[in-house]
């Protein structure tokens, strides 16, 4: 950019730096939610809660799904982001 359109845009500066700021947490909440050590440590304490008493066996079987789907998807792309996308 020339350094007109720079200075034209710097009222926009911290509006932009938001949208960073959001995209950066965004990843990281992504990259947690999609490791595959976070979704057996969830699959364990999902099992001692049907262990429990806690949770009913059809609680135990709708979350255990969506986690084995998470986990799938998290291990297709192995070293990626675990969504289907390239980091």
């Amino acid at each position: 950019m020339g350094l007109i359109s720079e200075v034209l845009m710097l009222p926009l500066a911290p509006a932009r730096g938001s949208v960073w700021a959001i995209g950066q947490v965004m990843r990281e909440a992504e990259r947690i939610y999609y490791d595959p050590g976070t979704i057996r440590a969830e699959l364990a304490r999902l099992e001692e809660a049907l262990e429990a008493g806690e949770i009913t066996e059809e609680q135990f079987d709708q979350q255990e799904d969506a986690l084995l789907d998470r986990l799938e998807t998290a291990t297709r792309t192995g070293a990626g982001l675990g969504n289907g996308t390239a980091p």
